[in-house]
Parts: C-alpha cells; sequence; structure tokens
C-alpha cells in the first residue's frame, strides 16, 4: 500500500457531457470510489454553456445525444442549448454530483508518476494562483477543440468597417434587427445561426466557398412522443433510443455503400422545401454524404427562411473586404453590417494539458488509441473523442462504462496501475489506418496532433457504436493488454513491464 493517498482516486476534467456522464456512472457503478471534477469555466455544460449565439442547439437527436441513463423528457428532439443546460443541471442535482464540482480551476499540466500510481495535477485557479491536487486516475472529458482559439483563415476585413464576430465569442446583447450579415461558413454553425438571425436581421446570406450536404427531420421526433405517453418513460426512453442508433448507422453505412442513392434522397428532400425551381448546385458538394458530417435542418427552417426572402445561400470565393460588405472573386458584391466568421474549430488534445509520464512529456501522436478510451503504455489516463458519425455522448457512456470496470478491477485485485502495454514488436506489426476517415476541414487540420490508429482492435478509434458497445461491454477488461499493476516496492514501472511482456 501507498504511505498515502491521492487526494482522490479519480479526477475528471471538464464538467460538460463527458465530465458529468463519468460522475454519474461513477456513482451508479464505481460508488466506493472517490473523485472530484474541475471545470476552467465558471458554470457547468461545456459547448453548450460557452457558445452563445443564436439558435444554438444539438444536430443530433437528444435520444442519442442524451445519456443511456437518463431519459430525455422534452417534446423536441433536436434541442436547443437552454434545455440540455436543464437536463444537464437536473442530472447533477438529482445525483448529488454539483457538490464534487470544482469551477474556475484551469489544468495546466499532469504528470503521473509510477512509483507513487497517482497523477500530479497543476491547476490555475481564476485569481491566477496555483494549487496541486494528486489523482491514481485521470478522464479527460475535455472536449476536442481549443476553447481558446477558433481557426483563423486568415482574412484581412480591410476597409470593412461593420462588426466582425466569431460564434466561438459571441458578444452579449448583439443588436441586428433591420440590419444585413453575412456568415461565411457552410457548416453547422452556419446553418444554424442563418435562419435564427434572419428572424431580425434584414436579410441574412450564408456565403459558402463550397456545398454542404443537408438533410432536414422534424425537430419534434413523433414515436418518441407517442411512446412516452403509453409506456413507462425509461422503457419508452430505450426503445426510441435503440432506433435512433438503428436509424444513425444505416443511414451512415448507405450513404458510404450507395452515395448516389442518398444524394437522390437529399435533393428530394431540398427540392420538397424550396420547390422544383430550386439551384440544385448550392446543394451539390464535391464529395459524397458522409464523407463530411451531414447538415440538420429542422423543421426545414433554413429553407423556409429563404422561401421568404429573408435568407439566401451564396457559393463563391472571397476576393477581399470593402466598406459595406463583400467582394466575391465572381465580381458579386454581398452587402453586410456585420459579419460572422463561422469558419470552423480548431483540434486540441488532452484540453491543451501538457501530460507527462514520470516527467518525460507525452506525445499523443506517437501512442495508439486503446479501445477508443486509453493509449499505449500511458497508465491509469481515459479521454472522451466522441463519434463523428453518431452522438458524441455514444462513446461518452461506453468509455465511462468501461473506466468504471477498468476501477472496480483495480480495487478487486489491489492493484493501482492499469497500463495498455504495446510492446515494440507488436507496435511494428500494426497496420495503421487513418484515424479519421473524413474530409472536413477541422478534421484534416488537425490529424498531425492526433493519437495513431489502428486497422484492428483494441488498438483502435473505431465508428461504429454498435460494434464498439458489444466489446467495451463485454470483452474482458483483464485481456492479456491492459495490465493490472501495484506500485511501490514490488511494482513495474511501464517500461518495466514491456520488458516483462516482451
Amino acid at each position: 500500500m501507498l504511505a498515502t493517498p491521492p487526494d482522490f482516486d479519480v479526477l475528471i476534467v471538464g464538467a460538460g457531457i463527458s465530465g458529468i456522464g463519468m460522475a454519474a456512472h461513477m456513482e451508479m457503478k464505481a460508488p466506493h470510489h472517490s473523485y472530484a471534477i474541475v471545470e476552467r469555466r465558471d458554470n457547468l455544460g461545456g459547448t453548450w454553456d460557452l457558445f452563445r449565439y443564436p439558435g444554438i442547439r444539438s444536430d443530433s437527436d437528444m435520444h442519442t445525444l442524451g445519456f443511456d441513463f437518463e431519459p430525455w423528457r422534452h417534446e423536441k428532439s433536436i434541442a436547443d442549448a437552454p434545455a440540455i443546460l436543464e437536463y444537464l443541471n437536473r442530472i447533477v442535482d438529482e445525483r448529488d454530483i454539483r457538490r464534487h464540482i470544482r469551477y474556475g480551476h484551469k489544468v495546466i499540466s499532469a504528470d503521473f508518476r509510477d512509483d507513487e500510481a497517482r497523477w500530479h495535477v497543476e491547476i490555475e485557479l481564476k485569481d491566477g494562483s496555483r494549487t496541486h491536487i494528486t489523482a491514481n486516475f485521470l478522464y479527460l472529458g475535455s472536449g476536442y477543440y481549443d476553447y481558446d482559439e477558433p481557426y483563423d483563415p486568415g482574412f484581412d476585413f480591410g476597409e470593412f468597417e461593420g462588426q466582425v464576430i466569431h460564434p466561438q465569442f459571441w458578444p452579449e446583447n448583439l443588436d441586428y434587427e433591420g440590419r444585413k450579415v453575412v456568415v461565411v461558413g457552410s457548416g453547422a454553425t452556419a446553418v444554424t445561426i442563418v435562419p435564427s438571425m434572419a428572424e431580425k436581421a434584414a436579410k441574412v446570406t450564408m456565403l459558402q466557398r463550397t456545398p454542404t450536404w443537408m438533410f432536414s427531420r422534424p425537430a419534434k421526433d413523433g414515436i418518441a412522443n407517442f411512446l412516452r405517453k403509453v409506456l413507462p418513460e425509461k422503457l419508452a426512453y430505450k426503445i426510441t433510443r435503440k432506433k435512433n442508433i438503428w436509424m444513425q448507422d444505416y443511414a451512415f453505412k448507405t450513404a458510404r455503400d450507395k452515395p448516389e442513392k442518398v444524394k437522390d434522397t437529399l435533393w428530394k428532400k431540398i427540392e420538397k422545401a424550396l420547390g422544383p425551381g430550386f439551384d440544385k448546385d448550392t446543394f451539390s458538394p464535391p464529395y459524397n454524404p458522409w464523407e463530411q458530417r451531414l447538415c440538420l435542418v429542422p423543421d426545414a427552417d433554413l429553407f423556409e427562411a429563404m422561401k421568404a426572402g429573408k435568407a439566401e445561400v451564396v457559393t463563391g470565393h472571397i476576393e477581399r473586404f470593402e466598406k459595406g460588405g463583400v467582394r466575391l472573386t465572381s465580381g458579386e458584391f454581398l452587402e453586410a453590417d456585420i459579419i460572422i466568421t463561422a469558419t470552423g474549430l480548431k483540434l486540441a488534445v488532452a484540453g491543451k494539458i501538457a501530460v507527462s509520464l514520470n516527467g518525460e512529456p507525452v506525445n499523443f501522436h506517437e501512442r495508439f488509441y486503446y479501445k477508443g478510451c486509453m493509449f499505449s503504455n500511458l497508465p491509469n489516463l481515459a479521454v472522451v473523442f466522441g463519434y463523428l458519425n453518431a452522438s458524441w455522448t455514444l462513446r461518452a457512456d461506453i468509455n465511462s462504462d468501461f473506466v468504471c470496470r477498468v476501477l472496480n478491477h483495480m480495487r478487486a485485485t489491489g492493484t493501482d496501475l492499469a497500463t495498455p502495454v504495446l510492446t515494440p514488436e507488436a507496435e511494428a506489426a500494426i497496420v495503421e489506418d487513418d484515424v479519421f476517415d473524413f474530409s472536413s476541414g477541422y478534421i484534416q487540420r488537425g490529424k498531425h496532433i492526433m493519437p495513431r490508429n489502428s486497422i484492428e482492435y483494441p488498438w483502435r478509434l473505431n465508428q461504429e457504436y454498435v460494434v464498439d458497445r458489444k466489446r467495451m461491454a463485454e470483452d474482458p477488461v483483464d485481456d492479456g493488454i491492459l495490465t493490472f499493476t501495484r506500485a511501490g516496492a514490488n511494482a513495474q514501472s511501464a517500461d518495466e513491464q514491456l520488458e516483462a511482456a516482451e
């Protein structure tokens, strides 16, 4: 046994969906382990509290973006940020999680020391002072993008005298009523902002360099709402969740196997919303559906705004920003009082925390994912990077459950180090795979910092939830790769474990 225990068994970084989900799973499945959640901001919710732009909402249905253990009760399954925050706040209150959250705690660095079996975590407080927390296990629910700095495409706004706003840093009480707005970008953020701002603005133009595949669906799930009326709440949620998981999986696989068929389906839905005279080129990307994430248009709100003349979509390249608007290379001039740069996010690994192992910096791009949850030869660390082709929370749930199984196995065996061991010989035999088979700009820009990926389990971040869920729940924790050892006199370091495995 170690001379002194760490401050916590588990330190959870981030009080968003991932962190709250881990805490809830621990309360249910690993209740004898102590934990704390550190959150750099003053509120919980992560993305759903940070972003304040008009209309912010989920682009996944809440029966899969919600947790497996907590039914979604709202009538709308495509939910806005306030409804999502209400859901998260109810969970932390009903499950006694709130008292474990420490706000204004920004994690700067985390060093794992084998001989102590604990993370030494340095934290910056709001007043600039530093504090120190130790934990046996570190769970990173810190998201996937840079909270401090969005992607900057390098625009020179030249003579433009109006307001320029990035959605990640939306100003309070922005007055855009009766004003002309140009939203640069064609992703989920732009598709959300345009119809919402169009309600008050004189006109909103979405300026896209290339089109994006869009699909419209009702914000309310009729089947889900019917089931909630006739069945117990948890059963209705379980059935709806299973239905939607199957539909997500089917839609993705169909898009990959029969892209032309899916294109025709998407165009027909747009034609139904806009009428037979719609400009097909505006909605015809140069890639197949689901090579990038599809943009959801709930209740056809973008198309309705276009039909009403309150919004338009223009395809073109920016030549320069001028007084009063944007000049395109085609010569077309788009008038603007406000320019919104919905140009995307910057990927970040491990919340930009300086992670080290026995004082040596950890370069995640040199390590392989282990079951999409841990990393090769790095003890007692788990992360969440959600699905690109399904809801984020699906992975958050299975990773949380898996880590609880790991924690319980450690307690049952009296071990305090859990390390996915990858020997040099085994690593040399791995056939690598593209970590992300997606062409989205933010994905391509960030791939150089991402961990490595194998074509086969377990050294893989997979994109097939149905397979992952079964394997994460049913495969033995002690699989001969994830090794469990003790710290102290009889312990093996990660290097010694490698030598023993060779």
